[in-house]
């Protein structure tokens, strides 16, 4: 029998990901619209789009911290009021909906991992218009809705950190990376393919509706991101020199801690994302990188 798929922000990193993994499943009817395609701030569009849908994967997202510290409210209309566009049309017609947020809407003033009922405090714009999306959520459907927190995505699809560190190791000898920060490194491929089992669990009453965190297990810093990076890609880590945040200045504050549990996953009998280094290994095996990889050894 066949699922029906609404998966927003299709043509972004995380979106082209979990339409890879519907790829898989010759039961699934996916529609993958891209931010061109759907706005979610424009209500009625967003009816037209989740009727006749049974599952809703919201990837759509405004992302771009800094700019979210200059311009809130525009962030928020997309992160808050969009999402709440997404939930009402979902209640209307019995959808489920997985929302994807995001860790940055903890204080990221912890020591230890943030459990799933911790107390949120956003310190940016960003947090703040992500928090208003999940309240929006735990609202409107609190029996069939999904939050899945997630935190330093990387992928074969645009801009990310990963990416970016291959890319620089083509043009500089030595790289400054920030040591004083610390989250878990998520391969977007791993957690495309941890919302695709939640749906089918949440489809098949195994998992209850609330909040997930989307994380590899485990921890790191941006710097032992970028070493490891180094390490597996045939490259030196001892090019990659630990700094203080202060030695980058942004305009949004970042939480120094960015680190997640993952008790809840166990409740809908699915195994929380492996760990940090092992995804990323599997990561730097994929075309994209092991591409970067090759141009960087070359220089």
């Amino acid at each position: 029998m066949s699922t029906t798929w609404l998966v927003t922000g299709a043509r972004g990193l995380l979106g082209q990901d979990v339409l890879a993994e519907l790829a898989t499943d010759p039961d699934a009817v996916v529609t993958g619209p891209g931010r061109d395609d759907l706005d979610i701030t424009a209500p009625d569009a967003v009816r037209t789009a989740v009727a006749g849908q049974r599952l809703v994967v919201n990837c759509a997202a405004w992302t771009d911290v800094d700019g979210a510290e200059r311009s809130e409210a525009a962030a928020t209309a997309v992160n808050g009021t969009g999402v709440r566009h997404l939930a009402s049309a979902c209640a209307a017609t019995g959808a489920v909906l997985l929302h994807v947020s995001t860790d940055y809407v903890f204080p990221g003033d912890s020591r230890r991992p943030y459990p799933e009922d911790a107390p949120t405090g956003p310190v940016n714009a960003y947090g703040r218009s992500k928090l208003a999306g999940e309240r929006a959520v735990a609202d409107l459907l609190p029996d069939t809705g999904y939050i899945v927190r997630t935190a330093w995505l990387y992928g074969s699809h645009g801009a990310n950190f990963v990416a970016t560190m291959l890319e620089l190791a083509s043009r500089h000898e030595t790289l400054d990376v920030v040591a004083d920060q610390h989250g878990q490194p998520t391969w977007s491929r791993a957690l495309a393919r941890q919302l695709v089992a939640l749906g089918r669990a949440a489809l098949a009453g195994r998992a209850p509706a609330g909040i997930y965190h989307g994380t590899s297990s485990g921890r790191a810093t941006w710097c032992g991101l970028a070493r490891e990076t180094f390490r597996l890609s045939g490259l030196d880590p001892e090019r990659i020199r630990p700094v203080g945040s202060d030695r980058f200045p942004r305009p949004a504050p970042r939480p120094a801690f960015g680190v997640l549990g993952h008790g809840n996953w166990l409740r809908a009998g699915l195994a929380p994302l492996p760990a940090w280094d092992d995804q990323l290994s599997a990561a730097l095996r994929t075309t994209r990188f092991t591409a970067l990889a090759a141009a960087a050894r070359t220089r």
